[in-house]
């Protein structure tokens, strides 16, 4: 089927991105798969409305107007600390005890920092830093102008860099 194919070479490959917005807005696993796995149910529901275009911002999209609904209906969770051995590279050998510990403290940091950032602007760093979308990709994934991207992009760093900061001193 025609449809079945496009859906899956412009929808699919977009999975991981959409588990990580999702992730960031819901903060529990279990939740951002079954967001996606909704997105994806409506993504092919709704395919033959898809005009073209970026498919990745259309399904994110779709995602965030997914978390949107699931924010106003669940009570916010804390965000599940970053485990170093689940999200490392498999490829890289540890170097020895301290600097893994190292790691894991500044993983920490980051952590904490972003679960200090409203969701906003936790969301535009996301995807601009994370998943590298175009400003243009930004501003249709979270339905806002162009200019609100560049500047909520701009506070997010400031506060993240004064987050860290302060996490430091």
């Amino acid at each position: 089927m025609i449809v079945e194919r496009n859906f899956d070479e412009l929808i699919l490959p977009h999975f991981n991105a959409a588990y990580r917005l999702a992730r960031s807005f819901t903060r529990n696993a279990e939740d951002a798969e079954d967001i996606v796995q909704e997105a994806a149910v409506r993504a092919l529901r709704y395919f033959q409305t898809f005009t073209g275009g970026n498919a990745r911002a259309w399904f994110l999209t779709i995602v965030r107007n997914l978390c949107s609904n699931w924010h106003f209906h669940r009570q916010r969770a804390p965000l599940d600390p970053f485990d170093e051995e689940q999200h490392g590279n498999p490829g890289e050998a540890p170097f020895d005890p301290e600097t893994l510990l190292l790691q894991k403290a500044d993983a920490d940091a980051i952590y904490r920092a972003m679960n200090g950032m409203p969701e906003r602007l936790r969301a535009v760093l996301i995807l601009r830093e994370l998943e590298g979308l175009a400003y243009r990709e930004i501003a249709d994934t979270l339905d806002m102008p162009i200019g609100t991207v560049m500047s909520s992009l701009s506070r997010a760093r400031q506060r993240l860099r004064t987050l860290l900061r302060d996490e430091v001193v």
